[in-house]
């Protein structure tokens, strides 16, 4: 019998993935909790299952009394005397327990702390697996939808896209396969639980890391994204070989490859332009498709002030500031827009009749870093 269990053991551990000793060890206390509970005491036992033979030892400690009152957990000088007469009254005997009598309760009991330990190291397995996929990219498939959110199955896992970060106006039908980004991994009872996103800008560049050869080599590197879910991303690429086009890789060969991307994200709209050193030029890139007459910028602040043609001021702020607004995210610097015109009118306001520039008037010349031709 004991023989048959130590087999058991290695089919289990080998068929779940679960070290045999953390089988063993479960076995060992499932003994313990059932050895307790058929004696009706809780006092100190200790079980061993031997690893290549099966033998099963059960240990209790008992104090060493004058005069016994619990046989359970304690044991009288004249007998612990027996054993070894060095032993004094307060001592504690460690004496091998009758484990044959055990009983179907016992056994039950057993039975039942082997499994719930077998479900904690599969759980835990599973946790350590999936805590890996934090900040990654995982296909989901899509299984119903509530008032919380979109519950999805993650491949061994199950996972929930909660209401706030669900693409607005998307719609998810059973067995729908999407991709998400996991923004967490928690436990729980039922095992790893984990949080799902379909608008973290993360989701756009792991997408963009997928997709493109050159960003997976490293030799085009993302610098920045900014995006607003369901509606337009802008997202900053950059070369660090000067025969590698970054925004040609990017958008590949008749635009097959972000293509793909803006397929996955429900047709977002995709804005991927040049990074550059020069904050002015980054600015300036940073407000396509709109072109740009010229940048003045503030460095104390980290603001800027962007000049456009009249024809292109609506375009550069973009439908309620959504342009201006990602370019600003884009970069990190504040962005102010003005039109040509506004721009002539307030230096106007500037220059008195005499011709001559106010020296108290707020505008320095020094700020300019760079003009860019339309």
């Amino acid at each position: 019998m004991n023989k048959e269990l130590i087999g058991a053991l290695e089919m289990i551990s080998k068929d779940r993935g679960i070290s045999f000793d953390v089988l063993a060890d479960a076995i060992e206390a499932a003994l313990v909790s059932a050895y307790k509970k058929n004696y009706n005491t809780n006092g100190n036992v200790r079980a061993n299952l031997d690893r290549e033979t099966g033998k099963i030892e059960i240990w209790a400690s008992k104090t060493v009394v004058e005069e016994v009152s619990d046989p359970m957990t304690e044991i009288s000088l004249k007998n612990a005397k027996a054993v070894n007469p060095l032993f004094e009254i307060g001592d504690v005997l460690e004496e091998e327990a009758d484990s044959k009598n055990f009983g179907r309760i016992a056994a039950q009991t057993a039975k039942q702390v082997v499994m719930q330990r077998i479900r904690e190291a599969e759980q835990g397995a599973l946790f350590d697996e999936y805590a890996e996929k934090e900040n990654e990219v995982l296909t989901a498939i899509v299984q119903r939808t509530e008032k919380n959110g979109v519950y999805v199955e993650l491949g061994k896992t199950d996972g929930l896209i909660p209401l706030n970060e669900i693409i607005a106006g998307e719609t998810y039908e059973t067995n729908d396969r999407v991709k998400v980004y996991v923004l967490k991994v928690q436990r729980d009872t039922k095992g790893p639980q984990i949080l799902a996103s379909r608008t973290h800008p993360g989701l756009v560049k792991r997408l963009f890391e997928l997709e493109i050869p050159e960003i997976q080599s490293g030799i085009v590197q993302i610098k920045s994204i900014a995006r607003e879910a369901g509606q337009r991303t802008k997202i900053a690429v950059h070369s660090t070989d000067e025969q590698v086009d970054a925004v040609g890789a990017c958008v590949g060969q008749r635009g097959v490859r972000v293509e793909r991307i803006v397929s996955e994200l429900h047709n977002e709209k995709m804005d991927i332009i040049e990074w550059d050193a020069d904050i002015a030029v980054y600015i300036a890139k940073a407000l396509g498709p709109a072109k740009v007459t010229m940048v003045f910028i503030n460095e104390a602040e980290k603001a800027a002030r962007v000049i456009v043609p009249d024809s292109q001021l609506s375009l550069a702020i973009g439908k309620e500031g959504q342009n201006a607004r990602l370019a600003a995210k884009l970069t990190g610097w504040k962005i102010d827009i003005k039109s040509q015109s506004q721009a002539d009118e307030e230096f106007a306001e500037l220059v008195p009749d005499d011709g001559e520039v106010d020296e108290d008037a707020d505008i320095d010349t020094n700020d300019i870093l760079g003009e860019l031709n339309e």
